[in-house]
């Protein structure tokens, strides 16, 4: 029999009892509770790579990035040569914010764990701009943000080189509302590392109101931090919920597969 319970008052739902995930059952319960609760884990099943982008493509079309359905998340750099992009994960962030269409929800699955830290860390900003004072909700109406894949990567490298600020600068940015309303009425903050200036904002000004909605964002009752356990699955969406991952020893073998489902939704 398939349970659910939360994993936090603000967002996150672990289900179990789960003995199938391709029922179709267990599929629209676990896309019910992605929408409404934002983060969805499952425990105990280790999935390989077929199971796991076998029960992703029933969530969504499963993006390939680089021509490969599954990204190895690892700080190894003999495991993923990407390795040092990857330090920028442990700032807060959504994904695709700089493309025109963001992916619709990450799934995580746990093959090696940290032996010390490790974690990762989500936020909803569905719940953060819900909770938001009326004053501060109309302040922040209208406003559009700007997010670069330069910005995140400052702050992973503060001093950057010409070099690498040129090619920072050579992927594309995007423009879309600080606050998105999707096409069902739900509103959530665009932010996270990418969010690089408010438009028509001072420098000051834009960055000093970016870092307070990040602040109010990431507080302790708008989040949840997990603790992995090898076979964890974990899915969140993207859309709106910020995530990051907590410090652990890069010598460490912790080592997520990942597969990202494709959005449907453009950026407002």
């Amino acid at each position: 029999m398939i349970e659910t319970k939360a994993l936090s008052p603000a967002l996150g739902v672990q289900v179990t009892g789960v003995e199938d995930l391709l029922d179709d059952a267990v599929v629209g319960r676990c896309l019910e509770a992605l929408k409404w609760r934002g983060v969805l884990l499952i425990r105990g099943l280790e999935l390989d790579d077929e199971a796991q982008l076998a029960f992703s493509r029933r969530l969504g079309p499963v993006l390939a990035p680089g021509g490969k359905e599954i990204f190895k998340v690892s700080l190894n750099p003999n495991v993923n040569p990407a390795a040092e992009y990857l330090k920028g994960t442990f700032h807060w962030h959504i994904d695709d914010t700089t493309n025109v269409v963001p992916a619709k929800a990450t799934m995580l699955s746990a093959r090696r764990v940290a032996m010390v830290g490790g974690g990762t860390e989500f936020a909803s900003t569905y719940a953060a701009y819900e909770n938001l004072p009326d004053t501060e909700a109309e302040r922040y109406e209208g406003l559009r943000v700007v997010h670069t894949f330069e910005a995140s990567q400052r702050k992973t490298h503060p001093d950057p080189t010409d070099e690498q600020v040129a090619a920072w600068r050579k992927l594309p940015s995007h423009e879309s509302s600080l606050v998105w309303t999707r096409d069902d009425g739900r509103r959530s903050l665009v932010i996270g590392a990418t969010a690089d200036h408010i438009v028509g904002m001072t420098p000051d000004d834009s960055r000093a109101l970016i870092d307070e909605l990040l602040n109010w964002s990431t507080q302790e009752r708008f989040t949840y931090t997990h603790e992995w356990q090898l076979g964890d699955i974990v899915i969140w969406d993207n859309t709106g919920i910020l995530h990051r991952a907590l410090p652990y020893d890069p010598s460490s073998e912790r080592t997520m597969h990942r597969t990202t489902i494709a959005g449907e939704e453009a950026w407002a």
